[in-house]
């Protein structure tokens, strides 16, 4: 691996600011790079938080958000495939990125969630691939938003959360 791939960080512009979050690459190589990899080619561009647990985490990355006629199955989305799950030993504190799937453990694809705050219960169930290194207050802004149910729990922002973009960039540009 080359020294500037373990320098990029991830910037996600949101309609309440940036979230810029590092990578543990050593950890879940494949997960950050299908990240990576669909950032690059603006695949997260024009989605949207769909889910928002206050305490618990912000939910992201389904194409479907893009489309507000698709509401109804947004949280379903995915790029066209799956891939492995990496578990690993990072605790799921608050600021940690982490793949989002269904039941099985190998159904993860794009969509991502930020803990909000401690999900230990999560640890080893799900891939933890990276964490907050600047923007707290934006995520603390994400996570404070009024929400409504969705046919369940209550979890969808009553205002659309949006992601405008997600750019690598070298962490060097950030500081």
């Amino acid at each position: 691996m080359s020294t500037t791939a373990t320098n990029e960080v991830a910037v996600i512009k949101t309609t309440k600011g940036d979230l810029v979050l590092e990578f543990w690459s050593d950890v879940a190589p494949k997960t950050v790079e299908n990240f990576k990899k669909l950032a690059r080619e603006g695949f997260y561009n024009g989605t949207a938080f769909h889910r928002i647990v206050k305490g618990f985490m912000v939910q992201g990355g389904d194409p479907l958000t893009k489309d507000a006629s698709m509401e109804s199955r947004w949280g379903t989305g995915d790029p066209g495939y799956k891939i492995k799950a990496e578990f690993n030993a990072k605790s799921h504190q608050i600021g940690v990125i982490s793949m989002a799937r269904s039941a099985s453990p190998d159904s993860a694809g794009c969509q991502f969630f930020i803990c909000l705050g401690d999900a230990s219960f999560l640890d080893r169930q799900y891939t933890a691939f990276g964490k907050l290194i600047k923007g707290e207050e934006v995520l603390k802004a994400l996570g404070s938003v009024e929400t409504k149910s969705n046919g369940g729990e209550k979890s969808r922002p009553i205002q659309r959360q949006g992601v405008e973009s997600v750019t690598i960039v070298d962490r060097a540009t950030v500081a």
